[in-house]
C-alpha cells in the first residue's frame, strides 16, 4: 500500500505577497490599462509578433476601450529597445502647434487664457507614432496589428463599473461626444455595449490604404491617409469650426520623430526617458539628487524615506518649470541638468529637518482627476515597448465622421513669453506622459510607466526604487503604498500650484504623516488605495537572460484597470 501524502493547506502554503500575483512568463509578458488592450498584445505574440506589433496592436485597443483616457487623435510618447541593442529609442508622439497659432494671435483671439475645447488643439500625434514604431521596428502590417481595435470599435465591447462612471461623466461636454456616448442623453451603465462605429470606419479606412511596393512604403500610405486627404479635411474643418489653428499644411508635414533616449545611469541600471519635450528627464533628476542617499537605511516609507523622495521631487520639478519645452524651439541645458555636478548641489539643498520652501504658487485649487493610460510589452527575444497614450474625452468635440478628438494638449503650453513651454507654430507643449525603459548591466531590460499627470514619474519613480533597493517583487512594488507633492505649478492650464502639498496613501502611518507635517509639509490623507496615485504597470527579465533564454515577469497596478498577461 502506498504511503498517504497530505494534501497541500494552510500550513504548506503561505499567504499571498500580493493582492495580485507577478505574472511570469519565458514567451512575452505585457502590462496595460486595460484587460483588453493586454489580451490583444498577447494575441499578436502568439501569432508570432514581436512586442512591439504587440505593443502598437495594445495601443490601437486602449484608443478603443479607455476613451476617457486616451484617443486615437491623442497623444502616445513611445520607448522602443530592440532586441540586442543598448540603444532606447524615442517615439515623439506629440503634435505641434498649427503655423497660425502665435502668441500675439492666441491672446487677440482667446485673452490671457486657454480655453477648452479646439481652441487648444494641436496636431494629432497618436497615429503618426503608432505607425512610425511600426515600420521601424515592427514585423507585422498595420492592417493585422489594429484589426483587434478595429473590431472591439465596431462590435463594442462591455462597459466595466470604471468605464462607465468615466464615460458618463466625461463624455457630455460636447454634443458631438455626447452623440457617441450618451446617445439619448442617458449615462452609461456597467455592462452596456459601446460600440463606435465612425472610429471603426476610420480603422478600416486606413487599413485599406496599406499600399505598397514593400512594407515601409505601405505603412507611408497609411500614415498619408490619416495626415492627408479627406480625413485630414475633416479633422481641419472640425477645429476651425471651433476656433483652433490647425491647417491641413500643419498635418500634411508633420511626422513622429525618432530620436535616442535620454538617459542616466542609476546602480545597477541605466534608466531611458524621452527628451524635454516632455517632463520624463525629472526622472532621472530625482533618480540622481537620491543616489548620494542611503535609502534602504531611511527604511521604506518611514518619514525620512517619504521627505527625500518628496524633496527630490520638488528639486527635479523646479528644473522642470524653469528649463523645460521643445529642444527644437527652447536650448535646455540637459547635460547640466543631469550631471553629477548639478545632481549633488541639488542634494545639498535637503535639509532633513524641515521641507523645502514652497514653489511659487498662482493660488490653490482642487485636486483634479488625472486620466492617461499606459502599456507596456516585452518578448523572449528582449524587444522592449514602453508607451503612454493619452487625451480624454472631455477635451475637445469628437470630429463625428471619424469618432475621434484632435488634441487638446495645448493646455500643456503656456501663455507667458518668458517661459521655455510657451506656445509658438509648430512648437510642441511640455508633455506629461512620459514612459521608461531600464537597461540593466547584466542584460536585463525593464519597461515602465504610469498615467496620472504629475503624478507620473513620482509614481514611477516609487515603484521602481520599490524594486531596486527593497526588494519587492514587482507587483509588491507597484501595491506599495505611495505619497505625491504638488508643490510644483500643475502642467496644465491654469497652471496652479499647492504650496507644500504631499497627499500620503492611508495605508502609510499616522506617525509618519504627523512627521511630516512637523517638518513642514501641508500633509492630506489620500483613501488607501488611491485612483489618484497613479496605475502603474511594469514588464521586466526576472533574472538575468542566460543561454538565450528569458524568464520574464509582469506587474499591474490594482488602483487603475490596469491587467498583465503573460506566457
Amino acid at each position: 500500500m502506498s504511503k498517504r501524502v497530505e494534501p497541500p493547506g494552510p500550513k504548506k502554503f503561505p499567504p499571498p505577497e500580493s493582492m495580485r500575483p507577478t505574472i511570469v512568463g519565458t514567451d512575452y509578458v505585457v502590462s496595460a490599462g486595460h484587460h483588453l488592450a493586454a489580451e490583444a498584445a498577447a494575441r499578436i505574440l502568439a501569432a508570432g509578433g514581436n512586442a512591439v506589433d504587440a505593443g502598437v496592436a495594445g495601443g490601437l485597443v486602449l484608443n478603443v476601450v479607455l476613451p476617457d483616457m486616451c484617443n486615437f487623435g491623442g497623444v502616445a510618447p513611445i520607448l522602443v529597445r530592440p532586441a540586442g541593442d543598448d540603444a532606447v529609442w524615442s517615439v515623439a508622439g506629440l503634435g505641434t502647434w498649427g503655423r497660425e497659432a502665435t502668441l500675439e494671435a492666441f491672446l487677440d483671439r482667446f485673452g490671457a487664457q486657454l480655453p477648452e475645447g479646439p481652441g487648444n488643439a494641436v496636431v494629432p500625434a497618436a497615429p503618426a507614432a503608432w505607425i512610425t514604431a511600426l515600420a521601424r521596428w515592427g514585423t507585422l502590417r498595420f492592417a493585422e496589428v489594429a484589426e483587434p481595435a478595429a473590431d472591439l470599435a465596431e462590435r463594442g465591447f462591455a462597459l466595466d463599473v470604471r468605464a462607465a462612471y468615466a464615460i458618463g461623466a466625461f463624455g457630455r461636454e460636447w454634443d458631438t461626444t455626447r452623440d457617441v456616448f450618451l446617445p439619448g442623453g442617458r449615462e452609461p451603465q456597467e455592462g452596456d455595449v459601446l460600440r463606435q462605429p465612425a472610429l471603426a470606419t476610420l480603422f478600416r479606412r486606413l487599413m485599406a490604404a496599406e499600399r505598397g511596393g514593400d512594407r515601409t512604403a505601405a505603412l507611408e500610405s497609411v500614415r498619408r491617409a490619416f495626415y492627408e486627404g479627406e480625413v485630414a479635411e475633416a479633422l481641419v474643418a472640425s477645429n476651425r469650426a471651433g476656433g483652433g489653428w490647425l491647417g491641413l499644411e500643419d498635418l500634411a508635414g508633420f511626422v513622429a520623430d525618432i530620436a535616442p533616449a535620454v538617459s542616466r545611469p542609476y546602480g545597477d541600471w541605466r534608466v531611458h526617458v524621452t527628451d524635454t519635450w516632455s517632463q520624463g528627464p525629472a526622472l532621472l533628476q530625482a533618480l540622481a539628487v537620491l543616489e548620494g542617499f542611503d535609502l534602504p537605511a531611511a527604511g521604506h516609507n518611514s518619514a525620512d524615506y517619504v521627505h527625500l523622495i518628496v524633496e527630490a521631487v520638488k528639486l527635479a520639478f523646479a528644473d522642470r518649470e524653469r528649463y523645460y519645452g521643445d529642444p527644437r524651439f527652447v536650448d535646455v541645458p540637459l547635460e547640466r541638468l543631469l550631471s553629477d555636478v548639478h545632481a549633488a548641489e541639488l542634494r545639498a539643498r535637503v535639509d532633513m529637518g524641515h521641507a523645502l520652501e514652497a514653489a511659487p504658487t498662482l493660488g490653490a485649487t482642487p485636486l483634479g482627476r488625472y486620466d492617461t493610460t499606459y502599456l507596456c510589452v516585452v518578448d523572449r527575444d528582449g524587444n522592449a515597448f514602453s508607451a503612454t497614450p493619452s487625451d480624454t474625452l472631455d477635451a475637445g468635440p469628437i470630429v463625428p465622421e471619424l469618432g475621434i478628438l484632435v488634441s487638446s494638449r495645448g493646455l500643456q503650453s503656456r501663455l507667458d513669453p518668458d517661459h521655455p513651454s510657451v506656445l509658438a507654430p509648430g512648437k510642441r507643449p511640455r508633455l506629461t506622459p512620459a514612459p521608461a525603459i531600464a537597461l540593466g548591466d547584466d542584460a536585463r531590460v525593464w519597461a515602465f510607466g504610469c498615467p496620472g499627470g504629475d503624478v507620473i514619474l513620482q509614481a514611477m519613480l516609487q515603484a521602481f526604487l520599490n524594486v531596486v533597493h527593497f526588494g519587492m517583487t514587482p507587483q509588491q512594488a507597484v501595491e506599495a503604498p505611495r505619497v505625491a507633492s504638488f508643490d510644483a505649478p500643475n502642467s496644465f492650464y491654469p497652471h496652479t500650484a499647492l504650496s507644500g502639498r504631499v497627499n500620503v496613501e492611508a495605508r502609510i502611518d499616522e506617525d509618519v504623516r504627523a512627521d511630516l507635517a512637523a517638518r513642514g509639509h501641508d500633509v492630506v490623507a489620500w483613501p488607501e488605495w488611491e485612483f489618484d496615485a497613479g496605475g502603474v504597470s511594469m514588464c521586466l527579465d526576472l533574472r538575468p537572460p542566460a543561454g538565450g533564454e528569458r524568464v520574464l515577469a509582469a506587474a499591474a497596478d490594482p488602483r487603475r484597470s490596469t491587467y498583465a498577461i503573460g506566457r
